[in-house]
């Protein structure tokens, strides 16, 4: 989320003595991402149907940052792994689907149409993003590109809802338009460089695919009938067994 060597330096100075500390008091890194996301949505979910985005972006923001102290946790402890990342990335989405679908729900028991709309491409897009990048990579592929990535996402939409609360009411609905539109063009952009890594793969194992074999004539052969013996052959025969 913070790939500004001083900006994480600045962010350092505060997480690493709350995460040492919470290290001292037997807090695991998993309890801190359970909570930030379990916060998050709770928070969102209640504030901001309501209308009160001031006091859920404060909250938000608050437990926001236990997506930055987890990882620093599990670093100081050693029990960085692939578990953890698993966790993080996966609460990381119920998280966000609750922030969207928290205001979702504003704009339409609010009779805000096409925000509502917005909103919904926002929500959807989102996991969609995010499922692109997982598929690729299991795949063989990368996709971290994109205009719109969760961190921006999430600044924008928080900060649209804070200056909305403050009374600037038409700033959440049109952030809300215009994150829809940058998420479809994110989708786009991690589609079409999937599509550049893979399409030659594709290419390369249908040249050294063998052709397919020629399937067997259905028709049954022919079956041959032997003639009917003669006379001569037939007397010998019945001659010629025991009795």
């Amino acid at each position: 989320m913070l790939n500004n060597k001083q900006a994480r330096s600045v962010v350092s100075r505060v997480i690493d003595p709350v995460a040492r500390r919470l290290l001292a008091l037997g807090v695991s890194p998993d309890a801190v991402t359970y909570v930030g996301a379990a916060g998050t949505s709770i928070a969102a979910l209640w504030f901001f149907p309501r209308g009160q985005f001031v006091a859920g972006v404060v909250v938000i923001i608050l437990f926001v940052f236990s997506d930055l102290l987890d990882g620093t946790m599990a670093r100081m402890s050693g029990r960085a792994g692939p578990w953890g990342n698993y966790l993080d990335s996966t609460l990381d989405r119920v998280a966000d689907g609750a922030v969207f679908g928290a205001i979702l729900i504003y704009f339409a028991t609010h009779g805000q149409t096409w925000p509502t709309a917005a909103a919904w491409v926002c929500l959807v897009g989102g996991f969609t993003i995010s499922y692109a990048k997982a598929r690729a990579e299991s795949v063989g592929a990368t996709a971290n590109v994109g205009i719109a990535e969760r961190a921006e996402r999430l600044i924008v939409i928080l900060a649209a809802a804070f200056i909305t609360g403050l009374g600037v009411e038409w700033v959440l609905p049109a952030a809300t338009a215009v994150l829809a539109v940058l998420t479809l063009v994110t989708i786009a952009q991690r589609f079409t460089h999937v599509r550049q890594q893979l399409a030659p793969r594709t290419s390369e194992v249908a040249d050294v695919e063998p052709s397919a074999p020629v399937a067997p004539d259905p028709s049954p052969a022919p079956v041959t009938r032997p003639s009917p013996p003669t006379s001569s052959e037939s007397s010998s025969e019945t001659r010629g067994d025991p009795l």
